[in-house]
């Protein structure tokens, strides 16, 4: 009994076996029912769908190891325990201030501005500091480099430029940001920034002038109780590129300086200054101003040698001068600013503009004194009655006399030969009153006028009076 008891056991579970694999196979199957024909699917496709879930069901063999490129932390931040520590407080919070260095380099300086008053540059910005927060273990003692995207994650100071208009940091083709760490957490900030500030100058000697700018950096937050900016090196910390150069001015020298600066309402702050001096090009402006002002000022002086009776070619050369030396200074005031106070060019130019327009009104009295002449002689002619054996004097417009002539009015020759021109009118004035009266008594009245005296002295008063105010005026702004 016992036998055949262990018997049908066996065959029993031989059949529950044979069941379960019956089923197992039939979670597997695919009944296609006409829908599914009438659909127009095929049996392998729905067998790879049915497979496809399978996997997508997943089995321990068919899992994917997890991709370690989309973890939160990178190698280096854990090496450097980024999430360890607050970077939002300075390092040493609650200490002594943190001491930052700071070194400059600078590419380029760009452009200066006189209308502005402004100017560019573009500089290399190096910050020195130690950060304990940052130090890692190093067998080799090397340090770490990093672009801009650590940069976001861990402190860094927060140093702006003071009275500066317009700045950006260099992103092509990246940031142009570089981090360094040691392994005894000190740290190299780096990164090529473009700055506009502004500059405050004084034109009161332009052109022949000399600007001081200067780029002044500050930290924006914290103050001089928790961090101390200093350069790094002193002097040394500022390098310049030996092929910077302007256009219109000559770089004298780069210094830096250390100050502190005061703010009503937050407190004290270090400031660091890069100051330069330029010094402007002259030959620029004496090519564009000076020499043209000066030939304009020579050129009003030709008048005084053409005739006085020649009035088309005297007043328009006067104007032209004239209108000349007032395009040039509309010119040299466009390129500048509009300031209060007079500059070293407006007095050279105005200056030249009244010797100019003092040649136009010379003329102007000579031919005002001309016409006054014939007129006072015109009158004379009218009263004489008669001039017999008297030579006639000429009108001023005829030209000069011949020897003969001035020897009969009066012999009036100079002392080496030469005529003088001159008109000796000699009138007889006769008056009869009353028949009871003496006879008619003449009398004789002699006028000497010389209408060519302004122009003589012109000739030599204009050149003499223009040269000592060259003198004078180099002497002092040069």
């Amino acid at each position: 009994m016992l036998a055949i008891s262990n018997v049908h056991m066996g065959i029993l579970l031989l059949f529950w076996g044979w069941i379960m694999s019956i089923e197992s196979r039939g979670q597997h199957q695919v009944t296609y029912t006409p829908e599914i024909y009438k659909q127009g699917s095929r049996p392998h496709r729905q067998r790879r769908e049915v497979q496809e879930e399978t996997h997508k069901q997943g089995s321990p063999v068919f899992k994917r190891s997890p991709d370690i490129t989309k973890s939160p932390l990178t190698k280096s931040e854990q090496l450097l325990r980024i999430d360890d520590h607050d970077f939002t407080m300075r390092p040493g919070f609650g200490g002594p201030a943190i001491p930052v260095g700071v070194d400059v380099q600078v590419e380029s300086l760009d452009s200066i501005s006189e209308v502005d008053m402004d100017f560019t540059m573009t500089l290399y910005l190096r910050h020195y500091w130690k950060d304990e927060r940052l130090s890692f273990p190093s067998s080799n003692n090397q340090s770490m480099t990093f672009d801009g995207r650590l940069v976001k994650k861990i402190w860094v100071p927060d140093m702006f430029f003071v009275h500066s208009k317009r700045s950006f940091i260099h992103d092509t083709t990246t940031d142009n940001i570089m981090l360094r760490v040691q392994p005894d957490g000190k740290v190299l900030y780096s990164l090529r920034v473009t700055v506009t500030a502004m500059c405050n100058m004084d034109f009161s000697r332009f052109p022949l002038d000399t600007q001081s700018c200067s780029l002044e950096i500050e930290s924006y937050a914290y103050t001089e109780d928790d961090l101390m900016l200093y350069w790094k090196n002193g002097n040394d910390s500022l390098k310049t590129d030996e092929r910077i150069s302007l256009s219109q001015f000559l770089i004298q020298k780069f210094h830096t300086t250390t100050r502190l600066a005061f703010y009503s309402s937050t407190g004290w702050y270090n400031r660091l200054y890069i100051n330069f001096t330029l010094r402007r090009h002259i030959f620029f402006f004496l090519l564009q101003t000076y020499f043209p002002a000066t030939l304009m000022v020579m050129l009003s002086w030709v008048s005084f040698w053409i005739d006085r009776r020649a009035v088309p070619a005297r007043v328009p050369l006067g104007i032209t001068t004239v209108l000349t030396m007032s395009t040039i200074i509309t010119g040299v005031n466009a390129s500048m600013p509009r300031v209060s106070y007079i500059k070293a060019v407006d007095i050279y130019l105005w200056v030249s503009f009244v010797f100019v327009f003092l040649s136009v009104l010379e003329y102007a009295a000579v031919n005002y004194l001309t016409t006054v002449q014939e007129r006072k002689e015109r009158k004379l002619r009218e009263k004489i009655p008669c001039t017999c054996g008297v030579a006639q004097p000429r009108s001023m417009m005829d030209g000069s006399y011949s020897d003969g002539e001035v020897n009969n009015l009066g012999h009036f020759v100079s002392e080496n030969g030469e005529k003088e021109d001159r008109i000796m009118v000699q009138l007889a004035l006769s008056n009869e009153r009353n028949s009871n009266r003496r006879k008619s008594q003449r009398a004789y009245v002699s006028m000497r006028i010389d209408t060519h005296a302004i122009d003589k002295y012109s000739r030599s008063i204009f050149p003499a009076a223009y040269i000592l105010f060259n003198m004078i005026y180099w002497s002092i702004f040069s």
